[in-house]
């Protein structure tokens, strides 16, 4: 798109590429142009969509919990593991999930969630006109960009979430309200002019990206993700790290209060539909996927930061808690100490380097817990930033080097560019997909698949099966640089005549 112009058919080397709609495709190409074609421009949308997302969060908490809860939330939702990993990411799946969190957060204003507890019979006076009307033109906005992100299951996770709240809290004319005519505008002016004009320009687009990418994704194992049907538990858990537990305790309390027949706030209600929706959606999927749930995070953190601002500011609990703080920061800070000096003295040991992060995440809970009881919350926010800018620091320089070399494509491509004769042909032999579609974004072509037949002489990238397969053939090759435990590359020679 940043090359050619042509913003309306997305296009992989110049065919048409269906697969999603164009949201992530239109801010990166617009990154590119702005800030050239770096891995850190192809980013910057991803980590926009991450920011947003977190902003609307914590406002949508301040507004009825307070600003304990919202510091909680700007605490625990930008610092755990799938906001971290996806605001990283090159993909639809943060675009996707910022947008619909958006719309979310715009859906529980519309629906008179934004008040303090207590407050919702009296919200219909407090909020007024014209916040409604903006809440309705930015549920259909967001909701729209979301649709733009990765298409119809904006419709249905956003729709699934509101239906079940309205089951348990019986205000189906409250959630009726979703489908004002305002709403509505919005929402198709945003989302329906690209699918229109892309259709238009592309007979096939509709069998394509609607039956082929949506409808037999979900329903057939054709796209060779399979997973059992409790995939989703663990990568729930982990993406929720260091604070998987906060969640999983607060969970806990919701459960017990429904056991115990508390009446939970329309707010609760929501954040738990939000959360679980998105969950028993895709696990019924036939192609499983770890971004798929990324939606479920959001929600799940704002519920932990709900729970501990709750549980914290009880005073019965405040001393224990203060002496577990006091005894867990200098246990940990201790363990991240000793795990760095191994590093230094065996750096062929690269187990120590995950030893020292979690030492250091678990460090982190030890001085959130120590400073939340003090009583400041200042000291609070700073403790946070600081551990959390460690952490990132250290597994930058520690850890990403040597994960870059094993996992990406990225060295492999800077290491051929040096070469003299780097302009020879080049193509790749059984490679997996995301080092070949790596390998194209970093050289800047379409690396063709290697033909045994032909026998062409240049460089090729080859995987381990591949290069038995090239021993098999007779092919003469050399081998050169070991790119990673992935990919190896070789220079094929010339076929002699017989």
């Amino acid at each position: 798109m940043a090359d050619t112009g042509d913003w309306v058919t997305p296009r992989l080397y110049g065919k048409p590429w269906f697969e999603k709609p164009p949201l992530y495709y239109w801010g990166a190409a617009i990154s590119f142009r702005i800030f050239g074609v770096n891995d850190a421009a192809a980013r910057l949308p991803s980590a926009i969509c991450a920011l947003l997302a977190t902003l609307a969060l914590a406002w949508l908490a301040w507004r009825p919990y307070g600003a304990v809860t919202a510091r909680w939330l700007l605490l625990l939702l930008p610092s755990s593991a799938g906001m971290i990993g996806f605001s990283h990411a090159a993909a639809t799946d943060m675009p996707f999930s910022g947008m619909l969190t958006v719309a979310m957060v715009a859906a529980a204003v519309v629906l008179r969630l934004d008040v303090s507890q207590g407050g919702e019979a009296a919200a219909g006076r407090e909020v007024s006109k014209m916040k409604h009307w903006l809440a309705l033109l930015a549920f259909g906005f967001f909701l729209g960009a979301a649709v733009l992100a990765k298409g119809p299951a904006a419709v249905i996770l956003s729709g699934g979430a509101v239906f079940f709240w309205a089951v348990f809290t019986k205000r189906w004319r409250d959630a009726f309200r979703l489908f004002h005519p305002a709403a509505l505008a919005s929402f198709f002016a945003t989302a329906l002019p690209w699918y229109v004009l892309c259709a238009r320009r592309n007979p096939d687009f509709i069998r394509v990206f609607i039956i082929e990418h949506n409808f037999k994704r979900f329903l057939t194992p054709e796209f060779q993700h399979q997973q059992p049907f409790w995939y989703y538990a663990p990568i729930f858990f982990i993406a929720l790290l260091p604070w998987a537990v906060i969640s999983l305790v607060s969970g806990a309390s919701l459960i017990r209060k429904i056991l115990d027949k508390e009446t939970l706030s329309p707010s609760i209600v929501f954040l738990s539909t939000w959360t679980l929706f998105p969950l028993f959606f895709f696990t019924l999927s036939k192609s499983k996927l770890p971004g798929y749930i990324l939606p479920a995070i959001p929600p799940a953190a704002a519920l932990g930061a709900v729970y501990l601002a709750e549980l914290l500011t009880a005073e019965e609990h405040r001393s224990r808690y203060r002496m577990l703080g006091a005894i867990l920061a200098p246990v940990f800070g201790a363990a991240a100490a000793l795990a760095l000096a191994l590093y230094y003295l065996y750096p062929a040991h690269s187990g120590i380097i995950a030893i020292g992060c979690g030492a250091f995440l678990l460090f982190l809970l030890g001085l959130v817990g120590f400073f939340t009881f003090t009583r400041r919350p200042a000291a609070l926010l700073l403790a946070g930033i600081g551990c959390a800018v460690l952490c990132v620091t250290s597994a930058n320089r520690l850890v990403l080097p040597r994960l870059d070399w094993t996992l990406s494509s990225r060295t492999a491509a800077q290491t051929f560019s040096v070469r003299p004769d780097a302009n020879s042909r080049v193509a790749v032999f059984r490679l997996n997909r995301a080092w070949h579609y790596g390998l194209n974004y970093y050289l800047r072509a379409e690396l063709p698949e290697y033909d045994l037949a032909g026998a062409a002489p240049g460089y090729v990238f080859v995987s381990k099966e591949g290069l038995e397969a090239l021993r098999r053939s007779g092919v003469p090759y050399a081998e050169l640089d070991s790119l990673s435990e992935k990919a190896q590359l070789v220079r094929i020679a010339p076929m002699e005549k017989k």
